[in-house]
Order: C-alpha cells, then structure tokens, then sequence
C-alpha cells in the first residue's frame, strides 16, 4: 500500500493534469454510480441494471471537460491571488461563485443534452440553471472557503472533486426532474438508459464541478 501512494504521489506530482482528471473522473462518475445503485437497484421494482452509457457521459463530463478547466482555473486562480488573507479568500469565493460556476452549468446541462442527444440542448439549462445556481451557493460556498484556507493548490482538484461527489449526486437529483411542458420522449431513451436520462424523456435543475 505505502508502494502504491509513493507511485501515486509521484505520478501526481510529474502529471498533475492527468492525475486530477483521473481522480475528479473518478469521483464524478462515483457520484452517478452511487445515484443509480440507490434509485435502480433499492428503489424500483422489479430492480433494473446499471446504466452504462450514462455513466460514460459522467466519465467524459468529469474527466475531459471539467478537470481541465478546474486544474488550469485554480492555478491561475493562486497564481493571481496568493495566500490565504481574509480578503484574498474572499476574491477567490467571488470569483470562484460568480465568474466559474455560471459557464459550468451551462456546460453540464448542455454538454449532456448534446450526448443524450435531446431535441433542445438549452430546454433545461433554461428550466434549471437558477434553481441550481441557488444550490451551488449553498454548498460550494462553504466548500471553497475550507478549499482556500486550508488545501494546498496541488490538491484542489482532488479536493473539489471529493467535494463533487456529494454534490454531483444533487447534479443527478437535479437531472432526474421533470422539465414543464414537454410531453415527448427523448431519443435517449431507447438506448436503454434509465438513470439521469429516461427519467428527462420529458425533462430535466443542478455547480461548480
């Protein structure tokens, strides 16, 4: 084990791009995994499988869109504001909030609605982008605050993308309501996937990573 966190921590410290993706992917597609073992397995009846192109969407979501732009924002982030003064953390919540988590939403719902192939890829973001703003104020505000005290820059990723697990988890509640006023199926449907997306056949509210 002590074998296996020297390789880690040493493949982390020489690839801190790739390192992050893997563990933020990691996470986020946990979060989904952890949504549907509840939602198809425990709560429906006759228990359904696993959704798995839905978990790949999660995957290519958590560790080809998001990372990236997480790792690059917080190293210019530290880089522009240094140290951990009341009113540096206060710059880094700020912007962190208001200039970061709007675009990711944006990019969440509508990069999804792309891959589930809905006939309207900004119906939802539409429908849910201020509930879930609301939201990520909530939670991430406080999480940000412990992530710029507390965490060493290298490990943000690392750090959010735990976080994200219990939040991408509201992502995937969120994600599971029902859009007003649409009444057709969505095409995704009929690749047999239930999880996030047959359940937004007629639908889809949910931030930062």
């Amino acid at each position: 084990m002590a074998t296996l966190l020297r390789a880690f921590g040493s493949f982390f410290n020489k690839h801190p791009l790739a390192g992050n993706g893997l563990v933020y992917g990691t996470l986020y597609v946990g979060a989904e995994f952890s949504q549907q073992t509840i939602t198809r397995k425990f709560l429906t009846d006759p228990p359904q499988d696993i959704d798995k192109p839905t978990l790949g969407r999660y995957a290519i979501m958590g560790t080809f869109v998001y990372s990236p732009i997480l790792y690059n924002w917080y190293k210019w982030l530290d880089k522009t504001f240094p140290g951990t003064a009341k009113r540096i953390v206060l710059r880094k919540l700020l912007l962190d909030q208001f200039i970061l988590t709007p675009p990711l939403l944006v990019i969440f719902f509508t990069g999804m609605a792309m891959m589930e192939r809905q006939p309207s890829i900004v119906e939802e973001c539409k429908q849910k982008f201020v509930p879930t703003f609301a939201r990520s104020c909530l939670f991430w505000l406080p999480a940000q605050t412990v992530n710029f005290l507390l965490v060493p820059p290298k490990f943000r990723v690392v750090y959010v993308g735990s976080c994200a697990f219990a939040w991408v988890n509201i992502l995937c509640w969120v994600k599971r309501q029902k859009l007003t006023g649409k009444t057709s199926s969505s095409p995704v449907s009929s690749s047999g996937s239930g999880g996030s997306t047959s359940a937004i056949a007629v639908s889809k509210s949910a931030g930062t990573p």
